[in-house]
């Protein structure tokens, strides 16, 4: 199998060798040991380069290699590394890199994205984030969007000193930021199934009532994009908002980085929640988008979270 991965790689790299025009040094292949370690093997593409710095395309080659066996033909996938590397080029990513050094040419950029601490351990090791129990809550900046696919990149050690700021106000910039990159909203599943074009539920309209769930169905927190939306119950005011609503302490449930289930402490245990989110996890969460197996409480006098008992 390991011949047959390696020989996809080649043939891949060497026909977008021909398809780009690149010169040899411009695409390589780099193992998911190598330095920088990263999460599995990549085909890099270094698109452009200006003042030092290079634009990049980096490729989930495993990914690739699956997609080819179950029957993509290798043109289909040229064709769309080729409309990638499109987008990437017309989000003016490069451009965006050289301004990288100054806090407040990308201040609005930051955002907030969640990763599981253990499983990511290695690609943290120079980030940027704030620990909540297994969650690691990481500092991105958003390098553009063409198409609706947004590119990002992590915040490196280096960056925070190079822009002399107060990580504490730099964290709240850019939970402020995802918040209003996509709103937080609550998704009642009835509506989700007889209505395609409902957007989830505005509970943070403070003048108007809002009619939260407390039995022990819950409810499902997310954003208006859906994508990375766990995130939402950590963006400014929104807990102590659901709080307010149940009239009482709440635990999460993180079924994926994409959206919990927040339920009132009052309508279950953690136990029983603990049981159904690795059912959830197990038969319906894909393992890249895997966020925790904890359960997670909010109380409502403090204003702080933790895990549940």
């Amino acid at each position: 199998m390991e011949n047959k991965y390696e020989f996809f790689v080649e043939h891949l790299r060497k026909e977008l060798l021909d398809a780009t025009g690149y010169e040899e040094k411009q695409i390589y292949y780099k193992k998911k040991e190598d330095f920088p370690p990263t999460e599995d093997d990549r085909l890099v593409l270094k698109c452009s380069e200006a003042n030092g710095k290079a634009e990049i395309c980096a490729l989930y080659i495993r990914e690739l290699y699956l997609s080819y066996k179950k029957g993509r033909t290798m043109s289909e996938i040229v064709k769309a590394v080729m409309d990638r590397m499109q987008r990437i080029s017309k989000a003016g990513i490069l451009k965006k890199a050289e301004d990288i050094n100054d806090y407040g040419k990308i201040k609005g950029d930051l955002f907030i994205r969640l990763l599981n601490r253990e499983l990511h351990k290695s690609e943290l090791n120079d980030a940027i984030y704030r620990e909540m129990g297994d969650i690691a809550m990481v500092l991105y900046i958003c390098m553009g969007e063409a198409d609706g696919c947004m590119t990002s990149m992590k915040v490196k050690k280096y960056m925070l000193e190079e822009w002399g700021i107060d990580q504490n106000e730099i964290f709240d910039k850019a939970l402020l930021n995802t918040y209003f990159f996509s709103p937080p909203r609550i998704y009642c599943w009835e509506k989700m199934v007889f209505n395609p074009s409902y957007s989830g539920d505005n509970f943070m309209n403070l003048v108007s009532d809002y009619s939260i769930r407390t039995d022990a169905l819950g409810n499902c927190l997310s954003t208006t994009k859906r994508t990375n939306g766990a995130v939402a119950v950590f963006l400014p005011g929104v807990a102590g908002r659901i709080a307010d609503l149940m009239n009482d302490d709440f635990y999460i449930v993180f079924t994926s980085i994409h959206e919990a289930m927040i339920h009132s402490v009052t309508s279950t245990d953690p136990e029983t929640l603990r049981q159904v989110l690795e059912e959830t996890v197990y038969e319906t969460t894909p393992p890249e988008d895997f966020l925790t197996f904890q359960i997670y409480q909010y109380d409502r006098d403090t204003g702080e979270f933790c895990l549940a008992g």
